[in-house]
């Protein structure tokens, strides 16, 4: 046979398989491309054939030999990758509202204790109000934080006049924890309380537990005394306490020199004891400290002098008998007297209370055993408790 006359689908045969061994190749992503039957290779690398109509007309469906190598590597890709798209994950905004309810709510609880430490309650329309001033532990003057214990005519005198200055106020409460203290303290408070009187403001006293000597000196000038019948009151009368310590320190072998410029310079000095003179004037002072106090008592009281003389023997009294000698006016606790200051300053209904120097964290902190309370309190009182001329308490 002549090799010109080869069959030419022979030959169209070979070509196709040799492409079918191409398109097979590892180069085409593992996806075979088989054209249709008919389809032949064109000088491009494309394949033509019949339509799929069947009308006979040869129309182009090749298909690049790299463009379907491309298509095979992405199809593979996108297999590998079930979620070609991935949505990012939304934030949720359940953290930002807790957080914007709890500030809420530390603004409330912030309001509330506010309200409550200025005494806000009942009819808050109301600007009609009863002050209420603690005075709790020893009575003195100078310039002592508040809770460790003593009570400074200063604060007391501060607050008094905050109390007067304040439009709204209509009475006063001074509600008394104390044992007494120094007359010059005692006094500088009685000046306060006489000018918001004069002010025309009311001042009613709120006795708990104890209020004697000087704590009672204060409570005398105020409009009404209200104790209970189980209260120590009373004590009127002054003292002055000298402390001599001569034999311990000749024991320890201490001795002292002392240059002055009067005899009377050292008086009181635990070195040494008094000398008659000393004592005979040491007396006179405290009479003329004493007199002062009957005074006070005796106007306050509205009670003959020679009356107050014969309570002011330095005893204390309990309410019950108190109340029987005049010494007070009622019994009841701090709401009875807020009640009474309310009446006596003439408001109507329930009143305002604003409490001037209630006792905060920050206070009760600072006048507990901890951190060396005890010692900064005796270094603010020691002028007074250690005292070179002895102490002189009312």
């Amino acid at each position: 046979m002549n090799d010109k006359n080869v069959n030419p689908e022979v030959t169209s045969s070979e070509d196709l398989s040799e492409d079918s061994i191409l398109q097979s190749s590892p180069h085409n992503g593992g996806e075979n491309f088989v054209p249709d039957k008919g389809a032949n290779r064109t000088s491009d690398n494309s394949f033509t054939g019949s339509a799929p109509d069947g009308s006979g007309k040869i129309v182009d469906q090749g298909t690049p030999l790299e463009a379907s190598e491309n298509r095979g590597v992405e199809s593979k890709r996108l297999s590998m990758n079930p979620n070609p798209h991935p949505h990012k994950k939304k934030r949720s905004w359940m953290p930002y509202l807790l957080v914007v309810l709890a500030l809420i709510t530390v603004i409330l609880v912030s309001l509330a204790a506010i309200s409550f430490h200025f005494g806000v309650g009942g009819d808050l329309g109301s600007s009609e109000k009863v002050a209420v001033i603690y005075i709790q532990g020893t009575i003195l003057t100078g310039n002592v934080p508040a809770g460790l214990g003593y009570a400074t005519s200063e604060e007391i005198s501060e607050n008094i006049r905050r109390a007067a200055a304040d439009d709204g106020v209509r009475a006063i409460v001074l509600r008394i924890n104390s044992p007494g203290g120094s007359p010059a303290a005692a006094q500088e408070i009685v000046e306060e309380i006489k000018k918001v009187q004069a002010k025309g403001i009311p001042v009613v006293v709120s006795m708990g537990d104890l209020a004697a000597s000087a704590a009672y000196y204060i409570s005398a000038p105020t409009d009404y005394i209200i104790a209970n019948p189980s209260t120590n009151t009373g004590s009127i009368g002054v003292i002055w306490i000298f402390q001599n310590m001569s034999a311990s320190y000749q024991e320890a072998g201490v001795n002292y020199y002392v240059a002055k410029s009067g005899e009377m310079k050292d008086m009181g000095s635990t070195w040494r004891g008094l000398t008659d003179e000393e004592k005979e004037y040491a007396d006179s002072v405290v009479m003329e400290s004493y007199e002062n106090f009957i005074t006070d008592v005796s106007e306050g009281r509205n009670m003959p002098r020679s009356e107050v003389k014969e309570l002011a023997d330095g005893r204390i009294y309990t309410g019950t008998k108190a109340k029987e000698l005049g010494l007070v006016d009622d019994f009841g606790n701090l709401y009875d007297a807020i009640d009474k200051a309310a009446q006596l300053g003439g408001i109507a209904g329930e009143p305002r209370v604003e409490y001037m120097n209630k006792a905060s964290i920050s206070k009760l902190l600072l006048g507990s055993d901890s951190g060396g309370s005890n010692e900064t309190a005796e270094q603010f009182v020691s002028y007074f408790e250690e005292s070179p001329y002895g102490k002189i308490l009312a």
